[in-house]
């Protein structure tokens, strides 16, 4: 059977996307850069920044699919390889691996009348899928980002960016600077402890660190258990005093005070980093000033000297696929219905742009039932009139919570679950009715290699 749908990324969303398609049966075509599935989870593979002591940072039931529940005997925060197995296995158990042409890079989406083009580039030449409807599910973790505007001065002492981080050896013996606030930089820094000569932090704003167990369960079950009976306003104190009277406040450590509440910024999990730091083993400093040679100047007047500077800075969300107009003022501002429908182009969805206060995988589960129902046409989006007003209060809303970092992308991910079930109930519903805008296939579709 020719398929209907191009899903762009075999990763988590990826594959959720093929296996909901599968299930309203709506064949589809999946395209990958990567030898194998399982997108950045698989350590060595393409784009992916996963290093050799990553593990979850979500709990494993609060992070597994609801169509294949991780084993129970796993530990609660697996590491990247058994990830990766259970992303393989997850496809190989739903019949998802001959949908999925593996070293096959898009290197181009356009319109062709009313269908989609997908171009991508193979081990044997240009395929090129012509197809109704095109679902971008990429990730956005790919392109590392480095400070903007560049720091003063110049450094002559290494530098990498934690996307190219793999091995603890990377770090040994070294004077290490590891730069950033997120899992990622907490966990170099706890690696480089170990074994590196001397390792110092830097952080320009504080953030909440988070123990991955409290009152001997995994820390996000216990928020997720309010979440359904109270507000995030709240939850939020709750959160904060169970944290200050489990590990004190993040000043305790000479860490930056946080700038933002708990659950208005993803939060930062490390049972080690405020260990290594009261052992003296991490010395924690400000935002950098400026660089010279193979010094370090900071905000408060401390200078270092570095032999090896890790940025993890963070990740651009990269598109070169779409034509730029496509994503208007750029794609992490995309005004997507539910963070999936784009509301210009017919046919083009997302599944997995955005940034979650939890786990990625319910979430790209919830929104890859979105998309199969609408292609199968069995779930009606509201008007567009009724969309564009939905996206534009969310937005309002998410400003008021999480201020100009990323507002349109972000989702409170307990709150989404529940609002994308929601969803998918109401668009049958106006489906049934008749109202709402429906999904009209088109004929002709067809994959063919040039």
């Amino acid at each position: 059977m020719e398929p209907r749908v191009a899903v762009i990324g075999a990763g988590p969303a990826g594959l959720a996307t093929l296996k909901a398609l599968a299930d309203r049966g709506v064949p589809a075509v999946g395209f990958d850069a990567a030898a194998q599935v399982g997108g950045l989870w698989v350590y060595g593979a393409p784009h992916s920044s996963a290093y050799r002591t990553l593990h979850l940072n979500t709990s494993r039931t609060r992070t597994e699919f609801a169509d294949l529940p991780m084993p129970a005997d796993w530990p609660d925060y697996p590491d990247h390889t058994r990830i990766a197995g259970y992303l393989h296995e997850y496809a190989q158990r739903f019949g998802l691996l001959d949908a999925v042409r593996l070293r096959h890079t898009v290197t181009r989406v356009a319109r062709d009348g009313t269908r989609w083009r997908v171009s991508a580039a193979g081990p044997h030449g240009v395929t090129t899928a012509h197809v109704e409807a095109v679902v971008v599910a990429n990730g956005h973790n790919s392109r590392p980002r480095l400070p903007a505007p560049a720091h003063p001065g110049r450094l002559t002492a290494e530098q990498l960016h934690s996307h190219d981080y793999r091995d603890p050896e990377q770090l040994a013996g070294r004077r290490v600077l590891v730069v950033g606030g997120g899992n990622s930089a907490m966990d170099i820094a706890v690696d480089a402890s170990h074994v590196a000569a001397s390792t110092l932090l830097s952080l320009r704003r504080g953030v909440w660190i988070v123990p991955k167990h409290l009152l001997g369960r995994p820390s996000d079950t216990l928020n997720g258990a309010l979440a359904t009976r109270l507000p995030w306003r709240l939850r939020q104190h709750l959160s904060q005093t169970m944290l200050r009277l489990s590990v004190g406040r993040p000043e305790k450590y000479g860490l930056p005070a946080p700038r933002h509440g708990f659950l208005q910024d993803h939060p930062t999990l490390s049972d080690s980093l405020l260990s290594r730091i009261s052992h003296g083993e991490i010395g924690v400093r400000p935002a950098i000033e400026r660089l010279d040679g193979d010094r370090v100047h900071f905000v408060d007047g401390a200078t270092d000297e570095v032999d090896l500077l890790v940025w993890c800075t963070g990740y651009d969300i990269d598109l070169p696929f779409l034509d730029p107009a496509l994503l208007g003022d750029g794609a992490d501002r995309l005004p997507l219905y539910r963070h999936v429908f784009h509301q210009q182009a017919p046919g083009l969805m997302f599944v997995g742009l955005m940034q979650s206060t939890g786990s990625a995988l319910p979430v790209v589960e919830a929104q890859a039932r979105l998309v199969a129902a609408h292609l199968a046409g069995e779930y009606a989006l509201p008007t567009p009139t009724e969309q564009a007003a939905d996206i534009a209060a969310e937005l309002r809303t998410a400003r008021a919570r999480w201020g100009d970092r990323r507002p349109a992308m972000r989702i409170d991910f307990d709150a989404y679950l529940a609002l994308a079930a929601k969803e998918l109930s109401d668009g049958a519903a106006r489906a049934r009715r008749g109202r709402g805008v429906r999904w009209h296939r088109t004929e002709n579709v067809q994959e063919s290699p040039r």
